[in-house]
């Protein structure tokens, strides 16, 4: 009765993920990357924070957005090439998102590599949400400064 199990896995494998190449290398890397952030948050003090039940949130829908594409890929009879870039996209995030905590935990990385992450982690900081972008649109001042100065409204 094992085997029958088994044989159901690797059915719902083919028929969600195909033949994707790299998915293997995708789903280490993002183990990897859940084991450095963990680190990370533990050197900071915040192990247990919303983030990081939020990054695990996002690897969830990683997953679901390389099924949408091997399906889009299907039924477009596109051959693969679709999903094949979908997860290299993501090998490449997770491999930065690697290095970048290993970074923060202390771990020597090469002197252009730090100064690249230090630039993507400051623009990240002053992009804005999207519900408050939407909101500075729609109430046509800057949503983001109220809320820092304590105005909730």
């Amino acid at each position: 009765m094992g085997g029958i199990q088994v044989e159901y896995l690797e059915v719902a494998h083919l028929h969600l993920f195909g033949g994707v190449k790299f998915l293997h290398l995708l789903l280490l890397l993002m183990g990897l990357d859940i084991i450095t952030g963990i680190f990370k948050a533990f050197k900071n003090g915040n192990l247990w924070s919303r983030k990081s039940l939020f990054g695990y949130s996002r690897k969830i829908l990683v997953l679901i957005v390389i099924i949408v594409a091997n399906i889009i890929d299907q039924v477009l009879s596109l051959g693969g090439t679709l999903t094949f870039a979908t997860v290299l996209f993501y090998i490449a995030n997770e491999a930065l998102s690697i290095t970048e905590n290993m970074a923060q935990l202390g771990v020597l990385v090469p002197q252009n590599l730090a100064e690249k992450l230090k630039v993507i982690e400051s623009t990240k900081h002053e992009q804005k949400s999207f519900s408050s972008e939407f909101l500075d649109e729609l109430v046509g001042k800057n949503v983001d400064s109220n809320l820092k100065d304590g105005d909730k409204k």
